[in-house]
């Protein structure tokens, strides 16, 4: 009993506020016919900004988007990279090479390399770009500016 009483209350109250929104609501315009001109839409005036906003930052301050205790990694600069000394050969150690009809691919200094691949060796506090110019059965040529380094496959 008191279920259907509860259901007819509900329907009472949604029949009402129908009834309210119907009466409330503006009349319904007649739709254009095919064959007549559409009204023609008055022109939006373009916006101007005032002010620009902008965010410039210095290189000594913190970034505020950054997360708290975040710290950038160091970058790698090209000038770093024209200085000094020859990398020598022993600076790396070609553990395997895998030679297979999807290419060719070697471990150097423990990190998986493909022909072309470029990576960072670090030597003291220098860090030298180097280039996988070539796999080869039994050694690995790369390439620093214009100097081609030789790695042997090391059999230990």
């Amino acid at each position: 009993m008191i279920r259907a009483f509860a259901i007819l209350t509900f329907y009472f109250i949604v029949a009402g506020q129908l009834r309210a929104a119907e009466a409330t609501a503006p009349a319904a315009k007649p739709a254009p016919e095919a064959g007549a001109a559409m009204p023609q839409a008055t022109p939006v005036p373009k916006l101007e900004l005032k002010h620009r906003s902008s965010f410039k930052i210095e290189n000594s301050i913190r970034n505020p988007f950054w997360p708290i205790g975040w710290k950038p990694s160091t970058k790698i600069s090209d000038g770093a990279d024209q200085a000094g000394p020859e990398v020598p050969p022993s600076a790396f150690r070609l553990s395997s090479i895998a030679v297979e009809t999807g290419g060719r691919f070697a471990i150097i200094n423990g990190r998986v390399m493909e022909e072309g691949q470029t990576f960072g060796l670090q030597l003291g506090n220098q860090t030298y770009q180097i280039t996988v110019k070539t796999i080869e059965d039994g050694r690995v040529i790369l390439a620093r500016r214009d100097q081609e380094i030789v790695v042997p496959l090391s059999r230990k």
